[in-house]
């Protein structure tokens, strides 16, 4: 019988800027060895766009004097700013038994849990990674697989603005609609709903590694 993993290991950074939280993401991940305790951090950004690896410019109308940076993470355009809270997730997922499509489901169903946790019915969508309410968005995702490890995460909307993804085509859908948490009667804001999604999420990856020690 394996050895169970200790749970992740959870830390507040507070407001940040993109782009020094991404280089902290890959030294993470590219000096971690299989002895190294995932980590979940979260945190809101300041202001900004990013694409991911083969997101597409035209799909960023006008960034309206917004920073916009090329990341490394999957999927295509989307912004980050003050009342987002964003989860990353550097897991190791060889060690977690989990593979590229089932990190994004055990996301994914976190995020379902801790809405539903709210009272807010939630679903994701085949065609379209991400997390729903009556057809709107409330949830992104995007992972940088790299050494069997991943690093960045989500984003959940609770009472950021939604006037910068007007300005973009969300995830490359023309038309998207954007939704919060404050939208669907729930008035927590982002410090509130930290624990609620951490929690969730941590116990899905302590479930993959009880599978894997057993």
């Amino acid at each position: 019988m394996g050895q169970r993993r200790t749970p992740p290991l959870a830390s507040a950074l507070g407001c940040r800027p993109y782009q020094a939280v991404w280089q902290a993401m890959r030294e993470f991940t590219a000096t971690r060895d299989e002895n190294s305790a995932d980590q979940l951090w979260w945190l809101e950004h300041e202001p900004v766009y990013t694409l991911g690896k083969a997101g597409r410019l035209a799909h960023l109308h006008d960034a309206a004097g917004v920073p916009v940076v090329l990341s490394d993470r999957g999927g295509q355009v989307t912004w980050h700013g003050p009342g987002q809270l964003v989860v990353y997730t550097l897991l190791d997922l060889r060690r977690l038994g989990l593979t590229a499509r089932g990190v994004v489901s055990l996301l994914e169903d976190a995020l379902i849990e801790a809405l539903a946790g709210a009272g807010i019915r939630a679903a994701a969508r085949a065609d379209a990674p991400g997390i729903y309410v009556g057809g709107a968005k409330i949830a992104s995702l995007g992972l940088r697989i790299s050494r069997g490890c991943c690093y960045h995460g989500l984003a959940l909307n609770v009472d950021c603005e939604l006037a910068p993804f007007a300005r973009i085509d969300p995830c490359g859908l023309a038309g998207l609609r954007m939704t919060r948490t404050v939208d669907q009667g729930c008035e927590q804001d982002v410090a509130a709903w930290a624990p609620r999604l951490l929690d969730a999420i941590a116990g899905r990856i302590e479930a993959c590694s009880a599978a894997v020690a057993a």
